[in-house]
Order: C-alpha cells, then sequence, then structure tokens
C-alpha cells in the first residue's frame, strides 16, 4: 500500500538519521595526524567527490520530469563550475583545500581504493546507471550529499548556524591542523547552495515516488547505500588505525 508522504518521508529519516559513524569523533578532533587525515581524504576524494557531478549527470540522462531535470541541472552546474558560487568546481576546491592541508594534487591522481571503498563507488555507479532515474536521485542527492542531520535540517529544528567565516573559523582542520581560512572555499561554495538543494533533493523523490513499488525501490537503495557506507567508513577507521573511543 502507497504510503503518506509524511509517512514515507518518516521511513527515509529514519534512514538518514543512521548516517552516523564513531571514527568522525577522531577526524574532528585534534589527534588525528596528517597522514591518517590522507587516507581519509584520498578515499573521499576517489568515491565520490572526483566524480560526483559524474553521478548526478547519469541520473540527469535519464530523463525524469522536467522539473527534477531543472533541480538536477543546477545542483550539476554548480559542482562541476562553480558557476553559482566561487567559480570553481567542487572537485577542484576539495583539491585546493588539500593544498592548505599540505598535500600535493599528485597525492590525488592515482588513489587505490580500499576493498570497502571500492564496494561503496561500485554501488554509486550501479544505481547510477541502472534502475530508475528516481533511485538515482536518491541515492545521490538525499544520502549522498545529505547527512545525519537531515531531519533537523529539513523540519527546520535545527540550531541556528553560524555565519560560514564563523563556522570556518572553527572548523576541524583551521582549528586543529592550522590550515589557513582562505583554503576553505568549498565550505563557502556549500553554505550559500547546500540549503536549497537539500530541498530540492526531497522535493523530487517525495513529489514522484508515488506508488508503493516505487517506495520501496528508494527505500531499499537508501538503506543498501546506508550499509556499504558504514562498511567504507569502518574501511578508513581500520586503513588509519582508528580505535572506538
Amino acid at each position: 500500500m502507497t504510503e503518506s508522504r509524511e509517512a514515507f518521508r518518516e521511513r527515509l529519516f529514519t534512514i538518514m538519521d543512521r548516517k552516523d559513524h564513531w571514527a568522525w569523533t577522531w577526524f574532528a578532533g585534534g589527534k588525528i595526524t596528517p597522514a591518517q587525515l590522507k587516507v581519509h581524504f584520498q578515499q573521499e576524494y576517489a568515491v565520490y567527490v572526483r566524480d560526483f557531478p559524474v553521478l548526478l549527470s547519469r541520473v540527469h540522462g535519464k530523463n525524469p520530469p522536467i522539473s527534477v531535470r531543472r533541480a538536477l541541472a543546477e545542483n550539476l552546474y554548480e559542482e562541476e563550475t562553480g558557476g553559482l558560487t566561487r567559480g570553481r568546481s567542487h572537485p577542484d576546491l576539495f583539491l585546493y583545500l588539500m593544498e592548505g592541508v599540505g598535500y600535493a594534487p599528485a597525492d590525488f591522481e592515482h588513489v587505490s581504493l580500499l576493498p570497502e571503498s571500492a564496494a561503496y563507488r561500485r554501488w554509486l555507479d550501479h544505481i547510477t546507471t541502472g534502475g530508475s532515474w528516481i533511485e538515482g536521485a536518491a541515492v545521490t542527492t538525499i544520502f549522498v550529499e545529505g547527512s545525519v542531520h537531515e531531519r533537523a535540517v529539513l523540519n527546520g529544528t535545527s540550531r541556528d548556524e553560524p555565519d560560514v567565516e564563523k563556522k570556518i573559523a572553527n572548523h576541524p582542520l583551521v582549528k586543529y591542523h592550522g590550515v589557513a581560512p582562505r583554503y576553505l572555499d568549498l565550505i563557502r561554495a556549500h553554505g550559500a547552495v547546500e540549503g536549497l538543494h537539500r530541498q530540492d533533493a526531497w522535493k523530487m523523490v517525495l513529489d514522484h515516488a508515488s506508488t508503493a513499488e516505487a517506495q520501496q525501490r528508494v527505500v531499499h537503495a537508501l538503506e543498501r547505500s546506508l550499509e556499504l557506507w558504514i562498511a567504507y567508513r569502518d574501511g578508513v577507521a581500520q586503513a588509519c588505525a582508528l580505535s572506538r573511543v
């Protein structure tokens, strides 16, 4: 039986509520080493940051409804060109941030994926090349771009966010690793567009998953994404020799 919009959204929220990992306390703290950080960032870049515009373009190419195509195209334009914010693609802004941390661009050219990272990336390729557009859109725009804070953000109950420069001043890379704030243009770009992109992501899925079968496909896709994402983060934590605290 088809669920109401509210019930379906709640099912998706319960999945996103679990997009959290114990190792974040390490990466957001001051005890992580530059070598451990490099493993983390290399895997992030090769798994999805570098090719996120490609993932979006695959979904757009499935010819979803016009309103969805428009939202995906705007997201893709920003990711690939930075044309709405900083004038540089988000993958390029990521590498600029890495320069600020002290890594060379060459460190990200030929990254070997950990087994768990490779499995998660294969899933992202599978869901954006096969199946319907709505599953690909749900995984890329709700799951990959989203976070454990989706419920609070969409319900308007999250605490007031500090202005972007204050947020940057308190960013772990600035606070603990001495990265100059000028390198965090990726955070500035996200701050400028992410609110709209979060609203668009949920609207396109909730508006068009209008049958029980479509809703179940979306739920399954997000559940599988979460399963593989947790394994991916476990693999990175193991490669960094981190332990639960």
